[in-house]
């Protein structure tokens, strides 16, 4: 049986179990990861960065079919049946199994070569507003102004169109099975929660679902990056071009980014590339009475940063065993988040980092 304990990061991207948790994201291996990370809270900085780099070398599977792989097989052994015989039969038997390997290798490179190319059109597949609207009959709103131009949609949904932006959506918008918006541009949404019907944004290269929350989403044509912001509520971001193979809107494919509350994904368009981060001043997603409770006077930091996470909806990571004697005195009222972690952090002799949208604790713990 595998201890996970003593993998270093590379032992983790070669493990096929933990590819598949962070390629396939099944929610029972999701569930037994998370279980594994709460047991062992000192492996969440090696699973990280063994998940940023899986995920940055990330390629979808070959879209090769069945039929296509038999066909090729046939064709290659039908040319090794037609080789001369020229040496003894013990010979020929070797050399028949030499050609046999030979044409496995050959058909794994077909193959390779199949999918080279494939991803090499995928790559070049473009998603501007023109392609990719060019056959649908939309209903346009184009802000030519100077200033944002909100425009309300048949759902009870709004958007907050930004200067030079326009969106598109159909006819039929509030009776489809999906709610489907297409962007050029730069927009604010707040979405009519409806989980029998999510709702889509469709912007250049990617697409962001959701069923009920608010998200900012910048995709202007001539930008290198496509952002998407989470005021409230959780999101789903995904590449555009893997849309068309999708069963149903509520599939769930490898691949996909999940967003929170204060994260931000910055699409690469060139590298083709997602990064999850928090933003640079993360914000209060409760009541401000909950800023005026945050002054402590000896209090638990474990009750510290639970109430931290829960007042910025961002998971906070920590060794609990070790900072369990570990208690806190501070005002924490009216500073900002990251000033807040500074301060913590500073009073109990630990520091944090963030990775993929989370702030890691590390702490040798107190006495």
């Amino acid at each position: 049986m595998k201890d996970f304990r003593l993998f270093d990061i590379m032992d983790f991207v070669m493990d096929e179990d933990f590819v598949r948790w962070v390629h396939e994201q099944r929610p029972e291996d999701e569930a037994a990861w998370q279980a594994w990370l709460t047991r062992n809270p000192d492996k969440h900085l090696v699973v990280a960065e063994a998940r940023n780099i899986l995920k940055s070398i990330y390629m979808a599977p070959p879209a090769i079919t069945t039929q296509e792989i038999e066909k090729e097989t046939e064709r290659l052994l039908q040319t090794i049946q037609q080789q001369p015989e020229q040496a003894p039969a013990k010979v020929t038997r070797m050399r028949s199994r030499t050609w046999y390997a030979a044409a496995a290798v050959l058909v794994v490179c077909l193959a390779g070569a199949l999918y080279y190319i494939n991803n090499t059109k995928s790559t070049k597949t473009s998603f501007t507003w023109e392609k990719v609207t060019a056959s649908r009959e939309l209903i346009e709103h184009v802000n030519t102004s100077a200033t944002a131009v909100t425009i309300p949609l048949s759902d009870g949904s709004s958007v907050s169109l930004a200067p030079g932006s326009r969106i598109g959506y159909a006819n039929r918008f509030d009776s489809a099975d999906t709610r489907d918006v297409y962007l050029s541009g730069e927009a604010f949404f707040e979405v009519t929660k409806n989980p029998d019907r999510p709702f889509r944004v469709f912007a250049n290269e990617i697409v962001t679902k959701v069923l009920g929350t608010s998200f900012t989403v910048r995709s202007f044509d001539n930008d290198t990056t496509i952002q998407v912001i989470v005021r409230t509520g959780k999101v789903t971001v995904y590449s555009q071009a893997v849309t068309n193979t999708r069963r149903s809107a509520t599939d769930h494919k490898p691949g996909e980014v999940i967003l929170t509350p204060n994260q931000q994904l910055v699409y690469e368009k060139a590298a083709h590339k997602f990064q999850k981060v928090l933003l640079d001043d993360p914000l209060l997603i409760v009541p401000q009475v909950t800023e005026q409770k945050m002054e402590y006077e000896e209090a638990s930091l474990v009750d510290v940063f639970n109430e931290l996470s829960k007042a910025y909806g961002i998971n906070v990571v920590y060794d609990s065993e070790l900072v369990g004697k570990c208690t806190v005195t501070a005002d924490l009222r009216n500073e900002t988040f990251y000033h807040k972690l500074d301060l913590i952090c500073s009073a109990i002799g630990a520091s944090y980092e963030v990775i993929d949208g989370q702030v890691v604790v590390q702490s040798n713990g107190c006495q």
